[in-house]
């Protein structure tokens, strides 16, 4: 399942991520990986959830961002839950093509089941509607 923390800057959607992934972490008989763009949540993540910088290996884009999920997932067959921190600052702004990422990974998430969680810095209704056929509010 493919899950969406939607608010603006300043509304605790890392919060909330970091104390996702760290409950994971303690309930998981898998590993937990966390996707940022810089190593910000280095130290508030326990060291046991699997932390991966998107810049270190220059993935910029949905279509970039869409392979290394794939990649990673293809690698560990015992992936439960992946958290992306500071989406669009990984894959840009391009809403429609938010979407269709984000129908790709549901596919992905149903078929190896692996939960993808996002943060996502925007107000909910200037998100495209198709958006939430294949992701839900949490």
């Amino acid at each position: 399942m493919v899950s969406l923390i939607i608010g603006n800057k300043g509304s605790g959607k890392t919060k909330r991520l970091i104390a996702m992934i760290n409950d994971a972490v303690a309930k998981s008989i898998g590993t937990v990986v966390c996707i940022e763009k810089s190593p910000l949540l280095t130290y508030e993540v326990t060291h046991k959830a699997r932390l991966i910088e998107t810049e270190r290996f220059d993935v910029e884009g949905c279509d970039a961002f869409y392979g290394m999920v794939c990649g990673i997932i293809a690698q560990d067959h015992d992936i439960t839950e992946i958290f992306v921190d500071a989406t669009f600052k990984i894959v840009g702004r391009d809403y429609d093509e938010f979407a269709n990422l984000i129908k790709k990974l549901s596919k992905v998430s149903e078929e190896n089941e692996t939960d993808i969680v996002f943060t996502v810095s925007e107000d909910e209704e200037k998100l495209p509607a198709a958006l939430f056929d294949y992701a839900k509010k949490i």
